[in-house]
């Protein structure tokens, strides 16, 4: 497996002001049949606020299990007023495989990214109890610490997978320095990825696929750039992209199932 790298497109820009379910799982049946494994997703309304209720998020998801076996990973994050039994009602749905767990505050531009350690573990218990598998997501070597800390404490599935996320006003910045730095702090055995906030070119990303990253995600939430001259009105081109700039480095997109059995997922 040290040839495959599991593609996981986030899709919806948190700017996005008209969210529809249908258009939505079009774009992520198209990227799942290029090669993208994964599919990250917030609850949003149909205006793109992130919300508790969960009929839209159903029915995108409902859509895409219709068409394509991707694997379906849901937020339990982004900044908003929501409590954190809020933030994590997706997990109750049943096409949902995996979460994103954010495992401390930052600050996010002018936002604060709310993360105290007591609703961290509220979070890291309601993920077990239904039977997730999570993504820490980690925006400052601390974070990676105190990942390390949940893990001795609910003893997670191995192999524990960090998403290393760069690029935020206030948090760590998207160089070379700053990856290398995040990827020496987690420990061997443990898997990582890279998300790049803001991503204009694909330095980082070429760079964390050389170091040894397992993931990489793409798509709207994050970027709509495919390189420094190129943006995109769909995550599709993304997806296709990316996965000639994989193969380009010797590598090829991980399938869902391969996803399932490498990081443990559903048991693998």
């Amino acid at each position: 497996m040290n040839d495959k790298v599991l593609l996981s497109v986030a899709p919806v820009a948190a700017t996005d002001t008209d969210v529809d379910p249908e258009a939505v799982a079009r774009d992520v049946i198209a990227c799942a049949r290029a090669g993208a494994g994964m599919v990250h997703l917030h609850a949003r309304d149909r205006q793109g606020r992130l919300t508790p209720n969960l009929d839209c998020l159903r029915k995108t998801l409902d859509l895409i299990r219709s068409e394509v076996d991707i694997v379906i990973e849901a937020s339990t994050g982004g900044v908003s007023g929501m409590t954190i039994e809020e933030r994590c009602a997706p997990l109750g749905l049943g096409q949902v495989e995996c979460a994103s767990l954010n495992v401390g505050s930052v600050n996010l531009g002018k936002a604060v990214y709310r993360n105290p350690i007591d609703e961290v573990r509220w979070c890291v218990e309601a993920i077990l109890k239904h039977g997730k598998t999570p993504e820490m997501e980690v925006f400052e070597i601390g974070m990676i610490h105190t990942a390390l800390m949940l893990d001795k404490e609910f003893h997670f599935k191995s192999p524990l997978l960090f998403s290393i996320v760069l690029g935020h006003e206030g948090a760590a910045p998207a160089t070379p320095e700053a990856l290398v730095a995040m990827r020496s702090f987690i420990p061997p055995g443990m898997a990582w990825g890279i998300t790049h906030f803001h991503r204009v070119n694909n330095d980082i990303m070429c760079a964390a696929i050389g170091l040894g990253a397992k993931t990489m995600r793409i798509g709207f939430e994050d970027s709509r750039h495919i390189d420094a001259r190129t943006t995109v009105n769909t995550n599709l081109p993304m997806v296709e992209h990316f996965v000639k700039l994989l193969r380009a480095m010797g590598k090829e997109p991980m399938t869902p199932t391969e996803a399932r059995a490498f990081f443990n997922i559903n048991g693998g």
